[in-house]
């Protein structure tokens, strides 16, 4: 059959359409994806203002006519950070549903983290071993260890990349003390969950999941996305730590000139590498390995487990 999973994220609204059945893969056959910035359209008092209301309604519209041109049979729609922290998170998912005819599923920050957690491990298979799975979005930080499909830790963090840009780097290039701050900040609240994760061992494979840890890797060094989905991509915390102050030192202009780095993303890409340093450094982990696959594929393949073999 053909799905499509919308993912109403933080910074974008993306719909993947894919041909799927139950134990095979699932093969991409459209992407349709519009820019929306929702955790930087917040109000004040926490709440996602008219404006930004009125974007999410039509592009939502939009992504469902796509699906439609598409001949999706099924679309699984979703909502993270976001929306489930805005204060008036029910009246946006009214709002959608009543011009679009949506009904968006707010996933919880443990859902987010099961999700893609699911995802690496059918993407890395089992010889895999123990996973620990980190996953920097937009709004939160995922991070997901264990050695089945359901992880034995789970949590979700509000250190999203265009979360912290927002509330901590206001300037262009930022302010030095600022970026101390901030690092402090990450540093912090990664540390609080680490003992969470220690109890259960050493994993035998850590992965990063997400465009921000995609990035990054690019910039140290890591195969383009057009050489394919099958080439091994790594992240190494020595050359993340070489970048962090150079990305510091840089406008929002200068790092969209970087290889791999795209120019809706650049301005939140140096709080992505914070969370990235902290969270490798916290957690002991030398490098990462990127996996291509993250919360849409999640989705997508939780909906299969639920169908009944042809």
């Amino acid at each position: 059959m053909r799905l499509g999973v919308l993912d109403v994220g933080s910074n974008t609204v993306h719909l993947l359409v894919v041909d799927a059945h139950p134990g095979a893969r699932p093969l991409p056959a459209h992407s349709h994806k519009a820019d929306l910035r929702l955790a930087q359209l917040l109000d004040p008092s926490g709440a996602i203002g008219p404006e930004g209301v009125d974007r999410l309604a039509a592009i939502v519209r939009e992504a469902m006519e796509a699906a439609e041109d598409k001949g999706v049979e099924e679309v699984l729609p979703f909502a993270t950070s976001a929306v489930r922290e805005a204060t008036n998170a029910d009246e946006v998912l009214a709002r959608v549903r009543d011009e679009t005819g949506v009904d968006l599923q707010v996933l919880s920050g443990e859902e987010e983290a099961k999700l893609t957690f699911l995802a690496a491990r059918r993407w890395f298979g089992w010889s895999a071993g123990k996973l620990l799975v980190l996953d920097i979005g937009g709004g939160s930080l995922e991070i997901a260890y264990g050695i089945d499909e359901e992880p034995d830790a789970a949590v979700s963090l509000p250190l999203g990349a265009g979360r912290l840009t927002a509330a901590w780097l206001p300037a262009d290039p930022p302010e030095a003390a600022d970026v101390k701050a901030l690092r402090r900040h990450v540093r912090a609240q990664i540390a609080r969950t680490v003992g969470e994760f220690a109890r259960f061992g050493a994993p035998d494979h850590i992965v990063a999941t997400s465009k921000t840890f995609k990035q990054l890797a690019r910039l140290a060094g890591a195969a383009r996305s057009a050489d394919g989905l099958y080439v091994q991509r790594e992240l190494k915390r020595k050359s993340l730590e070489d970048w962090v102050p150079r990305l510091a030192a840089m406008t929002t202009r200068e790092r969209a000139e970087l290889p791999g780095v795209s120019e809706g993303r650049a301005n939140q890409l140096l709080a992505g590498a914070l969370v990235a340093e902290g969270a490798m450094d916290l957690f002991g982990v030398e490098n990462v390995e990127i996996c291509p696959w993250a919360l849409r594929e999640g989705v997508i393949l939780r909906r299969l487990d639920h169908l009944p073999a042809s």
